[in-house]
């Protein structure tokens, strides 16, 4: 997947997986190693990205939404329970924090 110029993610099947390692393959919904966050440039790309994530079979919301007003962060599951945070925040807000 190509998320912008310089982000891209390769999901693989676990049998493709294999052979880039030959420790076990964690079950991502009992434990969590990595917590992988997206940032976009509005509220509406957060929802849009977690509406997409849906469609292609993810699970919204395993976390709490997150509206901080100046932030916005929302998460999805995808089917092999990997967390993805999808969040956007104000730039503005963070100039001297």
């Amino acid at each position: 997947m190509v998320f912008s110029e310089t982000i891209h993610a390769m999901l693989l099947t676990h049998e493709k997986y294999r052979h880039f390692t030959s420790r076990p393959i964690a079950d991502a919904r009992a434990t969590s190693s990595a917590l992988i966050a997206l940032t976009f440039d509005s509220r509406d790309e957060v929802n849009a990205t977690i509406d997409r994530a849906l469609a292609a079979g993810g699970q919204a919301d395993p976390n709490p939404i997150q509206d901080h007003g100046f932030m916005f962060g929302r998460s999805v599951q995808d089917p092999d329970g990997h967390a993805w945070e999808i969040f956007w925040m104000d730039p503005s807000a963070a100039v001297g924090a």
